[in-house]
């Protein structure tokens, strides 16, 4: 049983030490929940559970903290992947929910299972997710002034449970001032995918991570018999070609965790039950 965590990119230009500290802590902190809770369930239900105290952590750019749109408004999206079904589902740019990737988790079960705009708030609200602001006065300050964040900003999580079985989870708050209707990577193959030999979440410029089909790549070439390793450094040598910015953490079949960016510092947390893992 493994986990590991994103929280999107950390900048020294525009965040604090005291901000660095305090995602090193959080992201420590839910990395040994997200664990503990994988010793009673499975890594399909894991993931969804580390994400959604990702969302609530207003310090990441998802649920709780997200980015606003050029028009004022927050739309956010988020993806779950089985790896053991090979099913993913999802919500793009739904608003005024608390947890995007638990309306993503219920469409697990339905034949539509990728629902964007009005659709996905309309589901929700017919399956129990209260209206919720996730709007924090910081996000509402920088949109005023007109200061992004650079698209760097999304959370995951891939883990294995104790039957070997992988999943995978992404959520984001978008990258902020976007032209509402924007698509980002994160409810698509590109930045969350997952089967039986890997499972792949990605951070950074969407656009980026979407041209380069990076979550896809990496689980596609480790399925063929490529190193955990030898596919991520294919992938991220692709990736140079467009100078794309992007992060991805992944854990394959036998337990093998690797993550890496294409520029620094992408923030993260890795839990073993023994071994604790935080970016630097």
């Amino acid at each position: 049983m493994k986990v590991i965590i994103h929280g999107g990119f950390f900048s020294e230009s525009d965040q604090s030490h005291e901000v660095k500290t305090a995602k090193q802590e959080s992201l420590k902190q839910i990395a040994q929940k997200a664990f503990d809770y994988l010793k009673t369930h499975s890594a399909f239900d894991t993931v969804a559970y580390a994400v959604s105290l990702l969302e609530d952590d207003p310090l990441y750019n998802a649920g709780t903290g997200s980015q606003i749109q050029s028009d004022g408004v927050i739309r956010m999206s988020a993806a779950i992947m089985n790896g053991n079904t090979q099913k993913l589902s999802g919500i793009i740019n739904i608003e005024n929910v608390q947890n995007p990737i638990f309306v993503a988790k219920d469409l697990i079960g339905e034949d539509d299972r990728v629902l964007g705009g009005n659709g996905a708030k309309i589901y929700a609200t017919e399956n129990g997710f209260e209206n919720f602001s996730t709007e924090i006065p910081q996000r509402r300050k920088e949109y005023e002034a007109k200061l992004a964040n650079g698209g760097k900003g999304t959370v995951g999580c891939v883990a294995i449970d104790h039957e070997g079985k992988l999943a995978v989870a992404t959520s984001t708050g978008g990258k902020g001032f976007e032209i509402p209707g924007r698509i980002s990577d994160s409810a698509t193959v590109a930045g969350n995918y997952a089967n039986a030999f890997c499972a792949v979440s990605c951070t950074g410029v969407g656009e980026d991570i979407v041209s380069n089909a990076t979550a896809a790549k990496i689980v596609t070439r480790v399925t063929d018999g490529m190193s955990l390793q030898q596919a991520f450094d294919k992938t991220f040598e692709e990736l140079k070609t467009i100078d794309g910015f992007a992060g991805a953490i992944a854990i394959d079949k036998e337990g093998n965790i690797y993550h890496q960016d294409s520029y620094p510092t992408m923030v993260f947390a890795s839990f073993d039950g023994k071994k604790l893992e935080v970016f630097s």
